[in-house]
Parts: structure tokens; C-alpha cells; sequence
């Protein structure tokens, strides 16, 4: 089993900040001088802000002049269509939209109608609720700081003059400290290093003021936004709600232990957008950020570097919602050889070239887990994991192969694959260089192939502990372990193409009772106790 730390934290709400746009809706009239203009409807409203909660969502909208009512739409997934969407009348603002999912991503617009129509809707927004809970924060990061400056942006000086001001607040930052940074664009022109050491006594905090959006970014793409613990090491620092973009990397990480990067959005950049690949990092907190629309080698996160030759140990990579990563190879999270007793939990990744997660092996250190991803749409394996690990409680669809496993950089070992569910038009789990190889097991997972082999054991399962597994589409390698289950009527609400992905367990489901007690996991993917029988998959039974 996983020899895992378990760091307390208070897990706070993400604010994910979005662009407005206003289309500006077109009315008609007559030639003559004594005629009226015809009424028309609204103009389109701003794009609502969404802040992310436990089980709910908070949105802000603002009201279009001339409109008499307000409606917002949503949807899980993008693009809202308003014929189809779900929908609430609005009547104050914030609206708390609750009862939701966490771990799911919603997609929001709001329109305005008088008595000639509804407007068009403004653009799309969308937010992750998330659970409150202690697991995932360092435990310092709740320590009350001892003196707290504010920065607020100077509209009467040019974007690289407040960044130049930002740059040099951030830099002076001493043990104890907490900087506050108001709402506007701060631009730094020239290269930007941050070697910073608080304590865990007294953490320095970086912060966005509550409420607003300190966007962060390099004009150009010759430097990276943010470089931190490049002269000495940076420790117990945290830098939160920012907005980075630009440059070549969003933040490139060096010499770094105890280091919180929390609820920041890293876009639009010019390479990856989070390294640790250039020393030896720990304990590193990678928490609630939005990471999206990267090029160059293109992964969101890229921890750990090619065979062993810097790696990360005893972090914690949660609740980041990552999707977009292009560029030539475009992975979401990628770990790689050697980097040991990490925790990837709760993350949302989608619509990536590469892997949308991707972890090498520790070297025979301890063991990664990997739990409660929520992943779709890959151009490669949707999870790819070569092992010593426990990989638990995941929902993977639509990829190459929903889940693939091989030696690369190391050996295929000690790999506990259990409770996950697995939804693809291609091949389920493609599991190459198993057979013969110490600690592997696969049982109670649910793999579904629209057209494809379910599962294949490349070279046979010898030796490999399989049980409790419930397939559609072939199997090769393996003969017994497998119950044969009845497709997506086995689910709520899943498509093959995963633009539904809704896998709990409907009422008549084949997966019911079908899992093997040995390989139970306390939890679901939900979060929720398993209770009464065994149910293979990231679900329990209804």
C-alpha cells in the first residue's frame, strides 16, 4: 500500500475570472419622421464572475439597462446551448447556484429579455466546486501573519511601471509578511527571480485582495513570467488567486520546498505552464489552479525531470482544473521518473495532446498515489501511470486508451489499479510488460470499449492479481476475473465521445455486487462511504 503523507489545510473557494464580452443586440424603425423606433431586446449582458464553493457556485452578473428580467444557463458541459441548458430567473446578485457536484465542472451564461426578446448570451464562464476539507493544504498555511502590506494598482503609471512596482514589493518580503494586490495589469519587462525564505513559524503570503485579480504577465515570450528559488532556496511561500500569462513559462520552479501555489490561472503561455524540472523540489502544494492553453512542449504541469535527474517528492497536486495543453506534446500533469510519495487527487483534465495525467515510477521509493481524477479527451492514453503506485477511484474516457501502462525510463511495478472506471470508443487499458512483474493488480474496475478490446495483457498476466473487474469488449491475457456487463445503460448518463460522463451506477447496472471485498477502498470518487455490497468502479451502487 502507499506510504502517503497527509497534510492538514482549511481548502478555500476558486475564483475563476472571466473576460467580458457585449454583443450589442440590433433594433429596426421606419423611414418616416413621424414613425417610432420599433422596440428591441436587450443588449447582450457582461460575462458573469463565478466563484466555486463546496457543492455550490457563487455567480456575479450585472444587469443590462432596458432589461426587465435576467436568466442564467448552465451546463456541465461547453458550449452552453440555451435551447437545451438548464435554466434559473435571477433576481439579486450574487446568485448561489447549489446542489451541485464537486469535482465537476459547470459551464455558465446569462442572457436579458424585455418585452421584445431575449438578448444573445453573454460569453461562457465556469467554475469546479470543490469540498470543504483539511487534506490537501500545508499545514502552515493557515498561520496568521504578522504584518500585511497592499499593493493597489496606480491607473496614473503604464502596466510595466506597476509591474516594475510589483516586482520589487514582492521581493523585499521577509518571514511573517503578507502582501495584498488590488485588481489590474502588471507587466514585467525584464527577468523576474523570486528567492524568498519564510519559516514555518511565520510563511510569507502573496495574495490577491479578496474579490479582485492581480494579472501577472511578460509581453514577450523570451523569459518566463515568474522564476522562483533561483539564487537560494525559496520555502514557505505562498502565492495565491493570481492571473499569469505570457512569457515562456507561466512559473518556472527551482530550488523550492514548502512552496503553495493555490486558486491561481496560468494561460496563454509560451511553453509549459508550471515546471519543477531544474532541481529538486518538496513538498510542494499545487492547489485549485486553472491551467490552460499552453505551447511549446505544452504541458500544465511538469514536475520532475528525465530520468531521475531532479525529482519531487511528498506533494500534493489537487483540485487543478487543466485542460487545452497543446503545443508538440501537451500533457496535463506530468511526473516523472523517480519522483516519489506524491499525491494527485481530485483533478479535473481534459482535452490535452499527451496524457491528460502521466507518472513514471519512484526509483523504489515510496509509492505515488493517484485518486479521484476526473479525466477526458486525449490525443495518447487518458491516465498513464508506469508504476509503484496506487491508482483508485478515477474516471478516464476517451483517449487512445482510457488507461495505459509500460516500462519507460524503468520498470512496470507494483501497481495497484483498483476501482476505476474506464469509458472509451477504442481500448480500454492496454497493459504492456505485467506479466512477471512483482506487486500488480488489477480488480475491481470497470472498462468499456465501444469498439475496441476491453482490456489487453500485452505478453500475459502471469503472476498478476486480477479480480472483480467488469468489462464490455474483449479480453486478452487474462481468463478469469471479468464479468461481462451491459454497456452505458449501466450508467446515469455517459456518452462513448464523453460529452456525458455522468458513471454513477443506474438501478438495474451489472456492476452491482460485482466487486471482490479484498480490494475494496473504503470511499468512492464522490467522497461518499462504500456501504453493503462491493461494487467494481469509481462509484458505489445506488
Amino acid at each position: 500500500m502507499v506510504n502517503a503523507k497527509v497534510w492538514c489545510f482549511v481548502r478555500v473557494a476558486t475564483l475563476v475570472a472571466c473576460v467580458s464580452l457585449v454583443l450589442v443586440g440590433c433594433g429596426g424603425g421606419s423611414g418616416g419622421s413621424s414613425a417610432s423606433s420599433a422596440p428591441s431586446a436587450p443588449s447582450a449582458p457582461a460575462a458573469p464572475v463565478v466563484t466555486a464553493g463546496d457543492g455550490a457556485n457563487s455567480i456575479q452578473w450585472s444587469a443590462v439597462s432596458g432589461a426587465t428580467s435576467h436568466t442564467l444557463y448552465w451546463s456541465t458541459t461547453s458550449p452552453v446551448d440555451v435551447d437545451t441548458a438548464a435554466s434559473v430567473t435571477l433576481t439579486a446578485s450574487p446568485h448561489v447556484h447549489s446542489g451541485l457536484t464537486n469535482a465537476v465542472v459547470y459551464y455558465y451564461v446569462v442572457t436579458a429579455s424585455n418585452a421584445a426578446g431575449e438578448s444573445e448570451p453573454s460569453s461562457e464562464c465556469h467554475a469546479m466546486p470543490s469540498a470543504a476539507s483539511s487534506l490537501y493544504d500545508p499545514s502552515w498555511g493557515s498561520i496568521a501573519s504578522a504584518t500585511t502590506r497592499t499593493l493597489d494598482y496606480d491607473s496614473g503609471l503604464t502596466a510595466v511601471q506597476n509591474g516594475a512596482a510589483l516586482k520589487a514589493a514582492m521581493q523585499s518580503l521577509g518571514p511573517g509578511e503578507r502582501l495584498e494586490v488590488g485588481s489590474g495589469t502588471y507587466s514585467v519587462n525584464s527577468y523576474f527571480a523570486l528567492d524568498l525564505q519564510g519559516t514555518a513559524q511565520a510563511p510569507i503570503f502573496i495574495v490577491a485582495k479578496s474579490g479582485e485579480t492581480p494579472v501577472l504577465t511578460r509581453p514577450d515570450a523570451s523569459q518566463n513570467v515568474l522564476n522562483v528559488g533561483v539564487s537560494s532556496t525559496t520555502k514557505f511561500v505562498c502565492l495565491q488567486g493570481f492571473e499569469v500569462t505570457g512569457g515562456s513559462m507561466g512559473l518556472r520552479l527551482y530550488d523550492v520546498e514548502d512552496f503553495w501555489l493555490d486558486r491561481c490561472h496560468v494561460h496563454h503561455t509560451g511553453e509549459a505552464g508550471v515546471t519543477a524540472n531544474t532541481a529538486d523540489t518538496e513538498r510542494l502544494h499545487l492547489t485549485r489552479n486553472e491551467v490552460e492553453h499552453t505551447l511549446g512542449t505544452g504541458e500544465g504541469f511538469y514536475l520532475g525531470a528525465n530520468n531521475g535527474t531532479y525529482v519531487m517528492s511528498d506533494s500534493v497536486i489537487a483540485l487543478n482544473h487543466v485542460h487545452d495543453t497543446g503545443g508538440t506534446q501537451g500533457d496535463g500533469i506530468e511526473i516523472k521518473q523517480g519522483s516519489f510519495g506524491n499525491w494527485v487527487a481530485e483533478n479535473v483534465v481534459h482535452d490535452t495532446n499527451y496524457p491528460c495525467i502521466l507518472l513514471y515510477g519512484t526509483g523504489g521509493m515510496a509509492f505515488n498515489l493517484v485518486e479521484k481524477n476526473v479525466c477526458w479527451n486525449s490525443g495518447d492514453n487518458v491516465l498513464q501511470v508506469q508504476g509503484e503506485a496506487v491508482v483508485r477511484n478515477n474516471l478516464l474516457m476517451h483517449g487512445a486508451n482510457a488507461f495505459g501502462s509500460h516500462d519507460h525510463q524503468g520498470q512496470v511495478r507494483d501497481l495497484e489499479f483498483v476501482h476505476n472506471t474506464l469509458i472509451n470508443v477504442g481500448r480500454g487499458a492496454q497493459l504492456s510488460n505485467w506479466t512477471g512483474r512483482p506487486g500488480m493488480v488489477f480488480a475491481n474496475n470497470v472498462v468499456y470499449s465501444q469498439n475496441s478490446q476491453s482490456v489487453s495483457f500485452s505478453g500475459g498476466s502471469t503472476g498478476v492479481t486480477v479480480s472483480g473487474n467488469v468489462f464490455v469488449g474483449s479480453v486478452s491475457g487474462a481468463s478469469s476475473g471479468w464479468l461481462v456487463g451491459n454497456g452505458l445503460a449501466d450508467f446515469t448518463d455517459v456518452s462513448w465521445d464523453a460529452t456525458h460522463r455522468d458513471a454513477t451506477l443506474s438501478n438495474a447496472s451489472a456492476i452491482l455486487a460485482s466487486g471482490d471485498p479484498t480490494w475494496e477502498v473504503a470511499d468512492d470518487l464522490s467522497g461518499a462511504p462504500r456501504t453493503g455490497t462491493v461494487e467494481a468502479g469509481c462509484y458505489d451502487g445506488p
